[in-house]
């Protein structure tokens, strides 16, 4: 899938007018009809079979959908497993060149990682003026390692201001089949979902917003390639480690960062030579040596443990000339230039433009970031950026550095809001 891109000077994306907020719109049932038509033929070919769990006790509606986020089938899937017409909570660029399209489709665009007012207040009018169902993709971002994404705290407080049943959708295999790293290539595994009721609205009502976000957690605790490995699915395809260098991109035999290599079924580190297999299992196994972690999410956990360590020592830095495009409306994303990215200790901070654009965003204004893999068929992408821009950042002459500063996003926001409390506890 393309996004409609245009190139436009940094002046000139500034003039543009931003566009008005508008209220959800009911589902299109001719589109609707359209999107379970195309997606029948996916959701064949993965043999797709889904379970139903405590529906009876949800009634019949509107709810709120929680799901886990792994490929682009998920869309595929709601719509063969959800009764009725939903609205869907999307990212905003989602919208870029087909605005109408994706309204009638029910989308609700947001901004992913930045604050928005309006978000509620939408999704309450879906439910309680419209009479849909919401889908919402709490994780926010496809799973880079297969294992759920940090979901933003205090969710609760959602669930409780929309006082609507809660249904959850927890698919497997479909990271298996499509990884974010592999460069969309297709692999065949069967894909199935669990559908379960997860609270009524009395039980909203009746538990804290802790406790809530204790069971969202639990939810969305899982890790695809474990999944793969106890359940014996074998992936034989010969691309099966293709890109796997995008999550592995610190070697666990050398400590060199950007020279690894995912390619054929292997991952090999350019710096010392040394090469793991990718069986088909999902799991790694060294040439020759030790094999310091056959499970990659274990792998990338202690990359995030380094990336921790480097935050504490103070030595983590991101410097690195990109290509820039922007959004400030829903028509095109606005090539504007080159320019360069840093990120340390006080945040991002963005500069180009003939030295006309100079962005900076503190550690603090979100838990997560907005990055992918080959964003749109353009390349691999950290975006950040507020209510009035966002700021796509497509890394030149680096390697590899997208997972690496999701992972420092993530920390240095916990750092920062763990020496708060502290400077808070002691003021007291």
């Amino acid at each position: 899938m393309k996004i409609s891109t245009k190139k436009m000077s940094y002046e000139k994306v500034l003039e543009r007018k931003r566009p008005e907020h508008r209220s959800p719109k009911r589902p299109s049932s001719l589109l609707r009809g359209i999107i379970r038509l195309i997606g029948s033929f996916d959701l064949r070919a993965v043999r797709f079979k889904y379970t139903r769990t405590r529906m009876k006790e949800m009634g019949k509606g509107p709810w709120l959908v929680v799901m886990n986020h792994s490929s682009f089938i998920d869309l595929e899937i709601a719509h063969k497993v959800i009764p009725g017409k939903f609205c869907i909570v999307c990212t905003s660029d989602g919208l870029v060149g087909k605005e109408r399209l994706m309204r009638s489709i029910g989308c609700i665009p947001t901004q992913k990682f930045v604050t928005d007012p309006m978000l509620i207040s939408d999704m309450r009018y879906a439910l309680n003026k419209l009479s849909t169902s919401v889908l919402l993709y709490p994780e926010a971002s496809y799973s880079f390692d297969g294992c759920a994404t940090p979901l933003p705290r205090r969710m609760g407080i959602l669930l409780k201001r929309l006082n609507v049943p809660v249904v959850s959708i927890i698919t497997k295999g479909a990271f298996a089949r499509d990884p974010l790293y592999n460069g969309l290539q297709k692999r065949k595994v069967k894909v199935t979902a669990e559908v379960r009721g997860l609270l009524t609205a009395e039980e909203i009502g009746e538990k804290s917003v802790q406790e809530l976000d204790d069971i969202l957690d639990e939810v969305f605790s899982f890790d695809n390639f474990a999944w793969q490995r106890d359940n014996g699915i074998e992936i034989k395809e010969k691309f099966r480690a293709d890109g796997l260098n995008r999550i592995l991109y610190k070697c666990a035999a050398c400590g060199v960062e950007g020279r690894m290599e995912g390619k054929g079924t292997t991952l090999t580190c350019r710096a010392c030579g040394k090469q793991y297999e990718l069986n088909t299992l999902g799991q790694l196994e060294a040439h020759s040596g030790e094999t310091e972690f056959p499970h990659i999410p274990d792998w990338y956990t202690w990359e995030r443990a380094q990336v921790r360590q480097e935050l504490e020592n103070g030595s983590y830095l991101l410097d690195t000339p990109v290509d820039i495009g922007m959004m400030v409306d829903y028509k095109h994303i606005y090539m504007v230039g080159e320019g360069n990215l840093r990120h340390d200790l006080d945040g991002f901070h963005l500069t180009g433009c003939g030295g006309k654009l100079d962005y900076r965003q503190k550690p603090q204004s979100c838990y997560g970031l907005y990055s992918d893999y080959y964003w749109y068929e353009i390349g691999d992408v950290i975006c950040i950026g507020n209510g009035d821009a966002l700021y796509y950042c497509f890394p030149k002459g680096c390697s590899d550095v997208v997972a690496r500063t999701r992972l420092a996003a993530e920390e240095l926001y916990k750092l920062v809001r763990a020496k708060k409390r502290e400077k808070s506890a002691s003021a007291e």
